[in-house]
């Protein structure tokens, strides 16, 4: 025990302040009191800062990225870092600078360099993500002294997500800003290039590129780099003169205590001293103390915890310390993990190599700890005393023999040891009433004791872990062995708290460390870390697995680190020890420039590309709110299946800030909705059908008081069985109505009992779902006119017609009187074509009612909660086939999981059984689907349709043949390639087939047979690490699937200065589809594409337009688009010829005064296509578009973690309208793709997720469902384009993108499982196995047989998945 002296309270500390002052982009702002419950990002946009926006409210997605400035006193200098503001309480800025998207530049001011070079490599698409991505990048350069490293780029980054772009032309546009060679390019202003050279529209890269050589293949060339103007200590690097400094006023000023309040009696105190600190813990024991709020914000919003009273310490001097002693660190509770890892890198680099061993477990466990915007924000004591059980620095510090500083309110201090601080129990900890904990001492380890931290999650970056450990072993030499004479082995994520292997550490000490010991010690470990079967969490084969494949990574680890134990271990297994070098990503993009006219064929760059970087571009929920306006919230069902018994709102009304209440009764029309069949109800009248069912709605003054209100409503159910899974509803024969779809072609049951067939197998395919994680989440603004007479509305959605048709069934109206606009929207998916509608028409019904705007902007967690994902499917597969890989027969039943509604999953079902064939002729076939009737949301539109499914299915059986002839599953694809002129198992005809030449470039790209032998030779020489490779093709079909879809509508308007206006049906989301539209437009009228401006999407402009989706929107409205140019042509034709006119504009003008109609509707239909499924023939694709793609992993064996070292991806796109685009729907499909087979899990509450409340997704929010970040995408990431191959089927030559590619990320799956195939063989096993998808780091560790594993699974066990 100890105490501290108490001191009189200083003289700053003794003045409380209830002023607080903040500057925002150089704006000094006063912040009145009564705001504490406010967050920084809700702030900012209620102050008109929109370009920060929200898209999950966790810190999981970096939406919200913005930089802070504080000046630190001891320090003398200014720290800069990013943070996520959807976290940050409000006055946690206080007396600091915020720089938001708006504060780096405009269009109207410039860009800043991050802006321009990022807005030029097309690193923006949907560009919601975008202001985010700029603002970690700046607030990298700006707290850098140098330029940053390639990887300290790529770090900065791992806290961002974004779903469009596939991370590539982001780490591009970066790139540019590294210490590296001359080998990168630089985006300088135009004004700035060498003579004779221009900014290449591809690729934003200076070059000398002439754009009128149709053939001409742009690719970057050596530039200089972006430097930085200037650096000191306040401001930091400066890129730009005109960058914001420091304000002088926050130099100069002295802080002050704070004593503030918030909504329903929130305090919020910021005391300056630990006195203080103590003063207010003993008032206030219940208190939390906070730093950067990164868990307790998320108690307090998403888990309705109450706290009351909330003690920032980040500016306690006694609390921040960092120091260096001569026995070790010391390190201050509320140090920020981002200073603690800083400062353990420098100490690395001063003390002696054998006493920093904790230090480096320590920096390397951090690195991947959450995201850079986390780590910059969370606090050591915060993440200690907080005691997660997947804390993965809690198991560190208890293995290093950490001791913990508590101190009491009045200054007595006794020491603990971390491993006795974490007590038994769900987050519990030796902190008495009235304790803090104070500072953390770090000792440095001795001589021959080794230190190793271990971490196994979904995904690398930023995510939590699935289990974690710390390990530390004390030897010392005797004789010629090496005795354990100390040892620590704790885990996380085997318990409720960090555990102690403590019957494993009494074993070892006192043994000689060799493989006798290894081999017993695995026996003990198994015993003495135990999970139930029923454990939270699940996976508990995997998760015994980690913690026995940790420990003998540990023991071979230190035995590599020890000369004389070093020569027993063969070579091959170092594989175990030796960590994966991540080189930067880098990637070419191949294409031929084959311009048609002045735009089209051009690699332009999207065109609100500009105004996304500087957050200038809006979305739904930007909209501005009218002064009565109010925010919805949804009442929601609790329950898979259940009767409603009652429903109290008595609660709910005397809520604060409580306007309304909407049910069932309320609905002015009919309550009874559906995109193809009226099978759901928008408020649920007598039963509820799935968890997260719409029951009612509430309006409220402000979203979180829509959102309390909402919380409070009673609903008593009588609960009533649900089907949980498609095996469920096989086993109860629930199916939804008229859904049963059968195709055929041949006689399979003649070929299959004939003697053809030298083999039959049977089998089954499982896949999982996907969400789609659009980074904006569902949003929109209704309001009425005219006292009702028209409603209006703004809305996220892929289908304004949807909308309108939605809200005006739902109100009694007509279609006529509801207006649905779109300007753009943040991702879609397919997510937004139907699942949108009901939530706009939700919120209508208040609006209309109460004559008052409404916005309804989902939480992340409510969006994925009740919006629907892509379908689970089960395939069961019946294949007859030659001895030579010839197949002849093929029987399928395919069953996807509809959900509670049919909504577009028959439709969906219909696409997965016509490209059940793939590429492949399939002489004799048969396919008979089902669509399950389940009590889950119900599941919707997804990138494919459907298509990726079906194709999946066929490639899994495709592989299992080349399993069973001992072939090569190419050469089984490439022996069943379908020719031109094929008939397919639908009746249509294959013509223009460009499958073989892409294949045969493909394989060359790659070197197929090179590959192939050097990932042999590589499996050879490594047993814990196993690479594979694989090709897969694809082709899909293009147009919708129900004919009267196929349509398209456009208004063109030319002006008289000769600027062309241009609307049409179709939405952007980031595919590019207005700016390819406006490259149509531009090369139709001979004029610049900077004279064509696309209007927002409107249904009072063009109406009864198809959703934008099928990735047929370029081909249809650019089709409608040109026809009304055309028009416009042929009425211009006569006074052109008239005169020899100087420009457009001329033209235009005497057209004019000949009155000459201007504006013209243009209009398309898909033709010679449609579809009779009485007959089971027709054509229903106007055409195909094909790709094939390599992919090269290598797989950790003992953890299951994986790397895509190459993908190779090749597309035939026709003449493309724009190459740069189409590339970046190809690189942003293949790795959203790369999500769906590898690492993307739904996890249902269902019989194989018991742990899981009946019917609740838990993976509803970045912090458990993980999209590819960064560190995900392929080391080396090639695309190319076929040449000298036009599409005769569509306008200008030119094929779909959006969804084709999709698919060719299984080429990463069966690499996978081609590395797995190699390690099973190290146990002589070469059987066939299934690998369901996606292939996580648990299905691909269980599949991998090994010593480890075969006590607790044998050979053909397969982890539970949610189908």
């Amino acid at each position: 025990m100890g105490s501290l002296k108490t001191e009189e309270k200083g003289e700053q500390d003794l003045k409380v302040s209830n002023e607080a002052i903040v500057y925002v982009n150089g704006v000094r702002r006063v912040l009145p009191d009564g705001l504490a419950h406010l967050t920084l990002l809700e702030y900012l946009r209620d102050i008109g800062l929109t370009g920060t926006k929200l898209g999950c409210g966790e810190g999981g997605c970096g939406a919200c990225t913005v930089m802070v400035s504080y000046y630190d006193r001891n320090l003398r200098k200014c720290s800069h870092y990013a943070i996520n503001a959807c976290l940050a309480p409000l006055y946690s800025v206080e007396g600091m600078h915020v720089i938001t998207v708006e504060g780096l530049g405009s269009c109207k001011r410039g860009l800043h360099p991050v802006q321009e070079s990022l807005a030029r490599t097309h690193g923006s698409q949907c560009g919601f993500c975008t202001p985010g991505f700029v603002m970690s990048m700046y607030a990298l350069l700006r707290s850098s002294q140098t330029p940053p490293s390639e990887e300290q780029i790529e770090e900065c980054l791992a806290g961002n997500l974004c779903r469009c772009t596939g991370y590539r032309p982001i780490l591009d546009a970066f790139r540019v800003f590294a210490k590296t060679s001359n080998d990168l390019y630089t985006g300088v202003s135009s004004k700035n290039l060498e003579e004779g050279k221009s900014v290449c529209p591809s690729t934003g890269k200076p070059c000398s590129c002439n754009l009128n050589n149709v053939n001409d293949k742009c690719m970057g060339s050596d530039h200089s780099r972006y430097e930085p103007i200037s650096y000191n200590e306040i401001d930091g690097t400066k890129y730009t003169e005109k960058e914001l400094i420091f304000p002088p006023e926050l130099f100069l000023r002295i802080p002050t205590s704070l004593n503030l309040t918030g909504f329903g009696g929130l305090m919020w105190y910021r005391p300056l001293t630990l006195q203080h600190v103590l003063d207010l813990k003993a008032k206030y024991d219940d208190a939390k103390l906070i730093v950067g709020n990164t868990e307790v914000g998320i108690e307090m919003r998403l888990k309705r915890m109450p706290f009351r009273v909330l003690i920032s310490v980040m500016h306690v001097p006694e609390l921040n310390v960092l120091d260096a002693k001569a026995d070790g660190i010391e390190i201050g509770a509320a140090v920020r993990l981002s200073d603690l890892m800083n400062f353990l890198k420098k100490v690395v680099t001063e003390r002696a190599a054998h006493e920093t061993l904790s230090c480096k477990a320590f920096i390397e466990q951090l690195k991947w700890f959450a995201g850079t915007q986390i780590r910059n924000a969370a606090s050591v004591g915060g993440n200690i005393c907080t005691a997660s059980p997947i804390s993965d620095l809690n198991p560190l510090w208890m293995t290093s023999r950490a001791k913990f500083q508590i101190i009491d309110s009045k200054g007595n201090i006794r020491t603990v040891l971390a491993e006795n601080f974490f007590l038994p129990g769900y987050r519990k900890v030796d902190l008495a009433s009235g304790e803090i904990l104070l500072s953390i001492f770090l000792p440095w380890n001795k001589t021959f004791e080794f230190v190793k931290e271990f971490k196994q999650s979904h995904r690398r970056d930023d995510d939590i872990a699935i289990v974690n450990a710390g390990f530390r072993v004390h030897l010392q030499e005797h004789g010629e062995n090496w005795l354990v004479v100390d040892a620590s082995i704790f885990y996380g994520g085997v318990a409720p708290y960090s555990l102690a292997a403590t019957k494993t550490k009494e074993f070892l000490v006192g043994k000689v460390w060799d493989q006798d010991l290894l081999q017993n010690a695995l026996k003990v470990l198994q015993k003495d870390i135990l999970l139930k079967d029923n454990a939270p969490g699940g996976m508990i084969e995997f998760r015994k697995s980690l913690t026995l494949s940790f420990f003998f990574k540990f023991f071979l680890w230190v035995s590599h680190q020890m000369d004389s134990i070093k020569e027993g271990i063969p070579l091959s297994h170092l594989s175990a020890v030796h960590s994966v070098h991540r080189p930067p990503i880098t990637g070419s993009q191949d294409y031929e420039i084959l311009k048609r006219g002045t735009s089209v064929g051009s690699p332009e760059v999207h065109l609100s590309a500009r105004l996304q970087v500087t957050g200038e571009a809006e979305y739904a929920d930007d909209t501005q709110m009218p002064p009565n306006g109010l925010h919805a919230a949804l009442v929601l069902s609790r329950k898979p299946h259940a009767r409603i018994i009652s429903i109290d709102d008595s609660e709910a009304i005397s809520s604060p800030g409580f306007v309304g209440i909407f049910l069932a009764k309320d609905v002015p029309g009919h309550n009874k909705i559906g995109p193809v069949v009226d099978d759901e109800e928008l408020f649920a009248v007598d039963h509820v059908t799935c968890v997260g069912q719409v029951i009612g709605i509430v309006v409220a003054d402000t979203h979180e008081n829509a959102k309390i209100a909402a919380s409070k409503v009673d609903v008593n159910y009588e609960e009533l069985p649900a089907i949980l899974s498609i095996q469920d509803a096989i086993n109860a024969r629930s199916f939804h109505p008229n859904t049963e779809k059968r195709l055929s072609k041949g006689d399979v049951d003649h070929c299959f009992q004939s003697g053809l067939c030298d083999r039959i197998i049977e089998g089954e395919v499982l896949m999982g779902g996907q969400e789609h994680f659009y980074l904006e989440p569902q949003s929109s603004l209704i309001w009425t006119l005219d006292g009702g007479n028209e409603v209006h509305m703004i809305s996220s959605t892929q289908a304004p017609q949807k909308h309108q048709k939605y809200v005006s069934h739902v109100l009694g109206l007509p279609m006529s009187k509801v207006v649905c606009k779109t300007k753009r929207i943040g991702g879609g998916f397919g997510g937004k074509e139907t699942r949108s509608a009901f939530i706009a028409a939700a919120a209508s019904v208040p609006s209309y009612l109460l004559n008052r705007p409404v916005k309804i902007t989902l939480d992340r967690d409510v969006d994925m909660r009740i919006t629907g994902q892509r379908h689970s499917f089960l395939g069961k597969y019946k294949v007859g086939f030659t001895n030579e890989g010839k197949v002849l027969a093929v029987d399928l039943e395919i069953y996807n999981n509809g959900g509670n509604s049919l909504d577009l999953s028959l439709a969906i079902l219909e696409r997965a059984m016509f490209h059940s064939d793939n590429v492949y002729e399939i002489p004799n076939m048969r396919i008979m689907g089902r669509v399950c009737f389940t009590n889950f949301p119900s599941h919707t539109a997804f990138r494919g349709f459907g298509g990726p499914q079906g194709m999946l299915i066929t490639e899994n059986w495709i592989q299992r043949i080349a399993v069973e002839l001992k072939m090569s599953p190419e050469k089984i694809r490439e022996i069943n390639f379908q020719g031109e002129g094929s008939i397919l198992h639908y009746g249509q005809q294959v013509q223009y087939s460009t499958l073989v030449p892409l294949w045969n470039e493909l394989k060359l790209s790659c070197d197929f047979a090179k590959a192939r032998e050097e990932v042999d030779q590589f499996n050879r020489h490594n047993r814990w690490r196993k690479r594979g490779i694989a090709m897969v093709p694809n082709k899909f079909g293009i147009s919708f699937t129900t004919k009267l879809m196929n349509q398209a509508g456009a208004l063109v308007q030319v002006y008289t200065d000769g600027t062309v206006l241009v609307t049409h049906g179709g939405v952007e989301m980031g595919q590019g589809l207005h700016t390819k539209v406006a490259q149509i437009a531009a090369s139709a009228f001979n004029i610049p594409l900077s004279s064509v401006f696309i209007s927002d999407t409107s249904t009072d402009k063009v109406p009864n337009a198809s959703p934008t989706a099928a990735s047929a929107s370029s081909d249809m409205y650019g089709a409608a688009v040109l026809d009304a140019c055309e028009q416009i042509m042929t009425r211009m034709k006569p006074i052109a010829s008239q005169h020899n006119f100087n420009s457009f504009a001329e033209l235009v003008l005497a057209c004019y005064a000949e009155r000459i109609d201007l504006s013209a509707h243009g209009f398309y239909i898909t033709p010679d296509i449609g579809f009779d499924w009485v007959t089971g023939k027709g054509k229903p694709f106007r055409y195909f578009t094909y790709g094939a793609a390599f992919a090269e992993v290598e797989i950790d064996t003992l953890t299951g973690d994986f790397h895509t070292r190459v993908a190779n991806v090749f597309l035939d796109l026709g003449y493309s309208l724009n190459p740069a685009i189409d590339v970046g729907q190809i690189e942003g499909a293949f790795v959203q793709g790369l999500g769906w087979v590898a690492l993307e899990e739904l996890k249902w509450g269902d019989a194989a997720h018991k742990w899981i409340p009946p019917g609740y997704l838990y993976t509803a929010g970045p912090g458990a469902y993980k999209i590819p970040s960064v560190n995900d995408v392929p080391f080396k990431f090639n695309v190319s384009l076929l040449k000298g191959h036009p599409n005769v089927k569509a306008i200008h030559s030119s094929k779909a993108v959006g969804e084709p590619p999709f698919f060719l990320a299984s080429s990463v799956l069966f690499a996978i499982k081609d590395a797995i195939i190699a390690a099973r063989a190290e146990m002589g096993c070469y059987e066939w196995f299934p690998l369901d998808s996606p292939a996580t780091p648990e299905r691909i560790r269980m599949a991998c047989l090994d010593e480890l594993t075969t006590s607790f699974v044998n050979s053909d066990f397969h982890p539970k998945l949610s189908v």
